[in-house]
Formats: structure tokens, C-alpha cells, sequence
């Protein structure tokens, strides 16, 4: 049985998935060519394009746990409107990181970028996805209550933080502001042993479980009578949902439209219910998205400051005429 309504559909996604990778690799070839002042094929312009790589290996992550971890959330909530950000990721990164500035200052800030500090960040995320997981499990208690209190403490969270935000000094303030902006400069390449194995580890068995996603995908009834394990294959896919977030939230900082921005977009172009097909056509378009940006950004209007905030601004506007649309959440 093919999992497109037509051989014509068929076409149209590979036309579409192929032009996206040419767009992608276009794009990353010039962040790492563009504008390269030494002669192509020297040993000194491999040394830039080698620094640069590390940025569009931050894009690649960034995309990949964006996608998955939206398009998986999207089938197991079925509602394609809310995102996982709803748990609380990126409340929780903008509290550890206020309450950085706020104990320990300036300095205590800036020196907590390190290895150390990711770990702990991802892991407390994590924890807390744990937590909701576990209450989740212990009883009758549904899907959507737990949400509700991910967004009860997400808002807890922004609230602490907000409180502790207007006790800094302005010089602080700064800093900080600078630091909860997501951006792919806040990544560095000695991450990459721990945050690459739990990226690719996670995606790798989404994928694997995308015939799980189509059964879930039809409703819990329908996917009970089918003998799939509804509550155990949700949590299953949630925990790895949360890892993905956790990884791109602690990895360059909160990027909260992009997850629902491509995947609208990946929903429109595969046309069709397999995630087998939906989950690549969403990571091509994340990459393709926030590449292209950011190519645009540095090397055509020289903003750089401002990809994530363009990226932010036409998601939320996706966002509110797919809300308009639909007339509910």
C-alpha cells in the first residue's frame, strides 16, 4: 500500500524534498565559502571554513531536534497547534540562566559556558519531562492535564525569572538578554561529544518508530483495537521528544516558532500520513529555513543579531493564521 494518495503526490514530494537539499546545501556551502578571503582550496581557507562549519553543525542539530521533536509531539497530542515548548523547556533555560546572573553576576555567567553547565541544563529538562511522565503514569490521569501543568509551571518559571530580572543591574540585564536570544553562536564545537550521540540517538528512534506514529495517529480507540500499547508508546515517544528539545534548547537557546514553522510547512509539502516521509521533509526544511536565514542575515543585509528574531517573527505570524484558520485550538 503506498503511502501517497497518487503516483502524482508521489512526484511532488520528491521534486519538492530535492529542491529543498539543493537550497540547504547551497546555502551552508556559502556560509562556509562566501566571503572567504583566502584563495578556495588553501590550507588557510580550510582553517576559516573549518571555524565556520562548527555554526552550520549547530544549524544541522538545531534543525534536526526542532523537527522531529515537533512532529512527534503534534501525532502524540494530536493537535498540530501547540508545540513542545508547552512542557516548559525553554521556561526552565531562561530561569537557570537568570538565576546564573542573578547569584553569581556577570562573571559567574560568562564562565558558566561550558561543558558543565549544558549537561545540567539538559538534564534538568529532562527531569522535569520525567517528572510530568511519571504523574502521568501513576494513574487515570490524561494526556492533556499534564500539559496544563507544564504550561502552570513553565509560567511559574517565567515569573521567577521575571522577578529576578528586575532586580539586575543594567550591565547584567544586558548580558543576560544577549544570552537567552537563541542563536546558533551560543553552540561551540566541544558540546558536540554529548550533544551530537543523544541528537542523532533520539532521531534515529523516532524514525524507527514512525509506523508507531502513523497507528498513533488515528486515535487512541482505533490504535488500542489495532494492539498497540497507547499510554506506553506515548510516554516512550514524549521522553524522546523531550531529549531533542532539551538538546536544541540548551544547545544555542530558546527557539520557540521554529519547531511549529516547519513543520506546518513539512505537513503541506509531503501530503501524506507517514511520518517515514514527514520527518525528513521536515528536517530538509528546518535546515533550509534557518541556513538561508542566516546566509541572508550575515552576507546580504549584514544583521546577524537578527536571524533568530525574522525566524521567531514568521513563525508567530504561521502560527496565529493557522490558529486564525482552524477557529480553536
Amino acid at each position: 500500500m503506498s503511502s501517497f494518495s497518487s503516483p502524482r503526490a508521489r512526484y511532488k514530494y520528491w521534486l519538492i524534498l530535492g529542491t529543498l537539499v539543493l537550497l540547504g546545501g547551497l546555502s551552508a556551502f556559502g556560509l562556509l565559502a562566501y566571503q572567504n578571503p583566502m584563495p578556495v582550496g588553501s590550507e588557510v581557507f580550510w582553517r576559516i571554513a573549518h571555524r565556520r562549519l562548527d555554526a552550520v553543525v549547530a544549524m544541522a542539530i538545531v534543525a534536526l531536534c526542532q523537527a522531529m521533536a515537533t512532529v512527534a509531539f503534534h501525532t502524540v497530542t494530536n493537535n498540530r497547534i501547540i508545540t513542545p515548548s508547552i512542557m516548559g523547556f525553554e521556561s526552565l533555560y531562561v530561569a537557570i540562566n537568570t538565576a546564573t546572573a542573578y547569584f553569581f553576576g556577570v562573571t559567574g555567567l560568562l564562565e558558566s559556558r561550558n561543558l558543565t553547565m549544558l549537561i545540567l541544563q539538559i538534564s534538568l529538562m529532562v527531569g522535569l519531562s520525567l517528572i510530568l511522565y511519571s504523574w502521568l503514569l501513576s494513574g487515570k490521569n490524561n494526556l492533556h492535564a499534564m500539559l496544563l501543568i507544564g504550561i502552570v509551571i513553565g509560567g511559574g518559571l517565567g515569573s521567577l525569572s521575571t522577578f529576578m530580572q528586575r532586580l539586575l543591574t543594567p550591565s547584567e540585564f544586558d548580558v543576560l538578554t544577549a544570552r537567552l536570544f537563541g542563536s546558533v553562536n551560543n553552540a561551540d564545537s566541544s558540546y558536540y561529544p554529548v550533544v551530537l550521540p543523544l541528537c542523532l540517538g533520539a532521531a534515529a528512534i523516532l524514525y524507527l518508530l514512525s509506523r508507531h506514529l502513523n497507528v498513533i495517529s488515528l486515535g487512541r480507540e482505533v490504535a488500542t483495537n489495532l494492539g498497540l500499547r497507547y499510554r506506553g508508546a506515548s510516554i516512550s515517544i514524549l521522553i524522546l521528544v523531550s531529549v531533542l528539545m532539551a538538546v536544541s534548547t540548551a544547545l544555542v537557546g530558546p527557539m520557540t516558532f521554529l519547531g511549529f514553522l516547519v513543520a506546518t510547512l513539512a505537513y503541506q509539502f509531503s501530503d501524506t500520513y507517514d511520518h517515514r516521509y514527514i520527518f525528513p521533509m521536515a528536517f530538509v526544511t528546518a535546515f533550509t529555513v534557518v541556513a538561508g536565514a542566516y546566509f541572508l542575515m550575515n552576507h546580504v543585509f549584514y544583521a546577524q543579531a537578527v536571524v533568530s528574531i525574522i525566524i521567531e517573527l514568521i513563525g508567530g505570524c504561521v502560527f496565529l493564521a493557522v490558529l486564525l484558520r482552524k477557529g480553536r485550538l
